[in-house]
């Protein structure tokens, strides 16, 4: 990992996007590489809290035909940083269902439980270097006292950030980003361009929990990196944490990937494909129907003529019309379960 410095600062108000008007590629690929740029590499995350349902695999499928499209490598990393949230077996369910529907990974499948100690080390360098801080707030303090209300929820305000506190004896003490008055903006290829005030939207963001546990916006960066992921393809849910994810690859010096967001699955009621609202598994038995069915969700239009068809003559026919374009702006998408 490289060396700490402090990024700019700027001023802007809010985080707000400007939607994109992408016009139809002839090569079904708008994020092609161009000469002398990395080779194309793309990943697939998911948490092991449960079994894959739609939503989780319209995102593997749009990451996955991205990779393919570009003739590019498709890593799968198991997110397992939250040992309360795992679900017993998942991962390995997870697994079986990716490979049942012919997702094909290249290496072996990453698990973030094996790179803990780095985490933890950039941490505590952040830390050591005032680029954090320790803060002991509680959830309920902090929505008592927060001025703004950021995408993500109540901005913290601050209250800890100058008081320089010691660790707490016999506990981990929670520890934030000391945000700046910086603005983030970046083109995300489907959602256009989005522009992000840190300290008014996001604030000083966590980076590791009151219970020693690692946050997901600290860990996934550094996996990202480590990895060499040039592209990141996933849910419209994840676009409001992505410019706190971009601070921190600018405060440690990191590449920033390019990111696509595509829509998210919602249900009738407009909630998004969810355990908590009520997402059925996928189920393995009928791996081709469920390929079929995320296409026309991606707006790819499927032909009929692949109605039974294994899932390998469905990639194939998935990967040569690949036009993610279609998909321009648009956040969410109604799917109706089964």
């Amino acid at each position: 990992m490289r060396r700490i410095r402090r990024i700019r600062r700027s001023a802007a108000i809010g985080c707000h996007h400007r939607e994109s008007r992408l016009e139809a590629a002839p090569t079904g690929n708008i994020t092609k590489n161009q000469p002398n740029s990395p080779p194309y590499r793309g990943r697939f995350a998911p948490s092991p809290s449960g079994p894959l349902h739609f939503g989780s695999l319209v995102a593997a499928t749009a990451s996955y035909l991205q990779a393919r499209s570009n003739q590019g490598e498709w890593l799968l990393r198991i997110d397992d940083l939250d040992p309360p949230r795992e679900v017993p077996g998942a991962a390995e369910q997870i697994i079986s269902t990716l490979e049942t529907h012919g997702f094909r990974w290249h290496g072996p499948v990453q698990r973030q439980s094996s790179h803990l100690v780095e985490y933890h080390a950039v941490a505590e360098r952040l830390l050591t270097a005032g680029q954090a801080y320790r803060c002991t707030c509680s959830r309920k303090a902090i929505r008592r006292s927060a001025v703004n209300i950021g995408p993500t929820g109540p901005v913290y305000p601050g209250t800890c950030r100058d008081l320089n506190r010691t660790a707490t004896p016999g506990r981990s003490d929670t520890l934030r980003l000391r945000s700046v008055d910086s603005v983030v903006t970046f083109t995300d290829v489907l959602q256009g361009e989005i522009r992000c005030d840190i300290a008014e939207s996001i604030g000083d963001f966590i980076i590791r929990r009151g219970d020693g546990l690692i946050a997901y916006n600290l860990a996934i960066v550094i996996d990202d990196a480590r990895d060499g992921i040039t592209e990141i393809v996933r849910g419209c849910d994840l676009l409001d944490i992505t410019p706190a994810q971009i601070v921190l690859q600018q405060v440690l010096e990191l590449p920033t990937p390019t990111y696509m967001h595509v829509p998210m699955a919602i249900n009738e009621r407009g909630q998004k494909l969810s355990k908590q609202t009520g997402a059925s598994a996928i189920d393995d038995q009928q791996p081709g129907a469920n390929l079929l069915s995320v296409l026309k969700f991606l707006l790819q239009n499927p032909p009929t003529s692949l109605i039974g068809k294994t899932p390998d003559r469905i990639w194939a026919w998935a990967t040569d019309h690949w036009r993610p374009e279609k998909l321009d702006a648009q956040r969410q998408l109604k799917h109706k379960q089964q």
